[in-house]
């Protein structure tokens, strides 16, 4: 990464402006640029000194007045998308990008990902079966088993991922047929 220039050479370059040298005889003189001549010279009438402006660092991010929001909007609504961030954030009047709210979500560990489940396995009628189910298991012979190949079941309307912290799994619950009793 450049340095930037010392600062006796700032203090130099600017001394021989005030002294009423033209800007580009002295850029030549010193070397430097005609722009960085004009900016040591506005920068020394403004705060009085040409000492260089810290380099480097780390920005804030643009959404770091929203976070609350954005994480409590998460809690509620883990699956959804940028897109719909993207718009609420507008409504509520903060206009970002896409790459804005990505990396926002990235720095705070979230990813996006989501294991889906039945929700029938809540029920508790259900729940009892299973674990009966469970019980028995091991004492099936799997020669004896039919594979059913399911290829063409439609599951594409519910939404398959969703937001939760990096390392942990989403767990969302959504009907797989068999109406409720």
């Amino acid at each position: 990464m450049a340095r930037p220039y010392s600062l006796d050479l700032r203090e130099r370059v600017v001394s021989a402006v005030l002294d009423g040298q033209p800007v580009r005889s002295v850029a030549g003189r010193f070397g430097v640029s005609v722009s960085s001549v004009v900016k040591w010279s506005q920068r020394q009438r403004r705060t009085g000194s040409a000492a260089a402006l810290p380099m480097g660092g780390r920005r804030g991010y643009v959404l770091a007045g929203e976070r609350a929001w954005l994480l409590g909007r998460l809690s509620e609504k883990p699956d959804v998308t940028l897109r719909g961030l993207v718009g609420e954030l507008a409504d509520r009047g903060v206009r970002v990008s896409y790459y804005a709210v990505w990396n926002f979500l990235r720095h705070e560990g979230i990813s996006f990902k989501k294991s889906l489940l039945a929700s029938e396995q809540e029920r508790p009628d259900v729940a009892r079966r299973r674990a009966r189910w469970k019980r028995h298991q091991g004492k099936l012979d799997p020669s004896r088993l039919v594979f059913i190949d399911e290829t063409w079941a439609k599951t594409n309307m519910t939404r398959t991922h969703g937001r939760c912290a990096r390392g942990r799994r989403l767990v969302g619950r959504a009907p797989h047929g068999g109406g409720e009793p």
